[in-house]
């Protein structure tokens, strides 16, 4: 059984929340709407594999995946596997040497985010998308695929091409950098 698609109504129907879905993950207006028609225009073309197994929301989304996906791959590329040295300078940062404890100034405190408040969520929200921002594009790629896409962590480290141990120092990283800047810029 062949399943119909409608192209003709793809924008009005999927656009907005297509463009939703990429700007959570990517942070950049102009990149997410290119994504979004790059995503209609990749459909268009592999309308003959549409089985039908999935809405054509699901199925555009799935598209719009990979290609968010090349995105973090080509933000990603060039740059540097971390180093244990570098792992252990930064750790120095956060924790004492004697102990392994948090140090009295890097400790976690409590963000106030249990809220129901939604202009209080709001803005915490925007405050979060700053601060993905201004981790370095790979550690952003990690922990927006881990976190908010929910991808497994082998599937992140095949498309990124990291290795798991470099995966979990930069999760590690991504949060305890993600953290301090919470802390900075919400308490």
């Amino acid at each position: 059984m062949q399943h119909q698609l409608n192209p003709h109504q793809w924008v009005a129907a999927h656009a907005d929340y297509l463009y939703g879905f990429a700007i959570t993950r990517i942070n950049d207006d102009e990149l997410a709407r290119d994504l979004v028609q790059d995503t209609f225009l990749a459909a268009l073309q592999k309308t003959a594999g549409f089985q039908g197994k999935s809405s054509e929301r699901t199925w555009l989304t799935a598209i719009l995946k990979n290609k968010i996906i090349d995105v973090y791959r080509k933000k990603s590329s060039g740059l540097q596997n971390i180093t244990e040295k570098e792992v252990e300078d930064e750790q120095n940062d956060f924790f004492n040497a004697d102990d392994g404890h948090w140090t009295k100034s890097s400790g976690p405190k409590e963000f106030g985010i249990e809220d129901s408040d939604k202009l209080v969520s709001k803005e915490f929200e925007q405050i979060m998308k700053r601060c993905l921002q201004k981790l370095p594009a790979l550690w952003m790629s990690v922990f927006t695929m881990k976190h908010i896409d929910e991808e497994p962590t082998e599937t992140i480290c095949t498309e990124l091409k990291v290795s798991q141990a470099n995966f979990w120092v930069i999760i590690h990283r991504a949060k305890v950098n993600l953290r301090a800047c919470l802390q900075r810029n919400w308490i």
